[in-house]
């Protein structure tokens, strides 16, 4: 019997849902994985009748109950501490970038929504939107520089890693314009294998559960 569950949105749409996988199967926690579609909205009744504040991921784990990602990040890092880097210095900056991708982006958020399943190459850029992603670029080619990569604190995929893994996706379905760098590490997060094992996840959902919001953005 496993020990808890994760709750999850859809796969091809659910940004904050793949955060949350990401991070409970870096830290291997043995936990039910439960799909409940996405509405046109975001959330549904049957999401809020499970989840403490109606949305997901949400985290039941030998007693403990996350609805959060940052809080679901810390929880496996209890378990698991090298999901953040080891050396204090490059730990707390790990930290503060993932911060500010759970506090912030909401301009690309609604430019440029996660869709695993399409390509819209040159949509959804409007100045705030593309301003974020500037603001993006710079973070990850600090992080890349200092650590030398493929990831952003070296060769580990670390819970930073994890937060901005959706951010990837959208780069990957939207295309903007990005610098070499940033492909570069766009393709090594595509190609780890957690990341490739949902979106062929992803691919395998029921055609019943697009959503035009999704599929055909204005």
């Amino acid at each position: 019997m496993a020990d808890g569950r994760l709750v999850i949105g859809t796969k091809r749409y659910s940004s904050w849902s793949l955060r949350g996988w990401l991070m409970v199967q870096m830290a291997g926690l043995d936990v039910e994985e439960v799909v409940v579609p996405l509405a046109g909205g975001g959330g549904t009744e049957a999401i809020k009748a499970i989840s403490p504040n109606g949305l997901v991921p949400y985290l039941e784990h030998l007693g403990a109950r996350l609805w959060e990602s940052s809080a679901i990040a810390e929880y496996c890092a209890e378990h698991v501490p090298s999901l953040w880097p080891t050396d204090r210095i490059a730990r707390a900056h790990a930290r503060s970038i993932a911060a500010e991708m759970h506090a912030g982006f909401r301009a690309l958020r609604m430019a440029m929504p996660m869709n695993l399943g399409r390509s819209f190459p040159g949509r959804g850029r409007n100045p705030e939107c593309l301003a974020d992603i500037a603001r993006i670029e710079a973070l990850w080619a600090e992080a890349l520089a200092a650590h030398t990569g493929p990831f952003l604190f070296g060769r580990a995929f670390t819970l930073a890693d994890a937060m901005y893994a959706p951010v990837v996706t959208r780069f990957l379905t939207w295309q903007p314009e990005l610098s070499a760098v940033t492909q570069a590490y766009c393709q090594a997060v595509r190609a780890h294998p957690l990341v490739d094992r949902w979106y062929r996840e992803a691919a395998a959902e029921p055609r019943e559960w697009l959503l035009d919001k999704y599929e055909s953005p204005a």
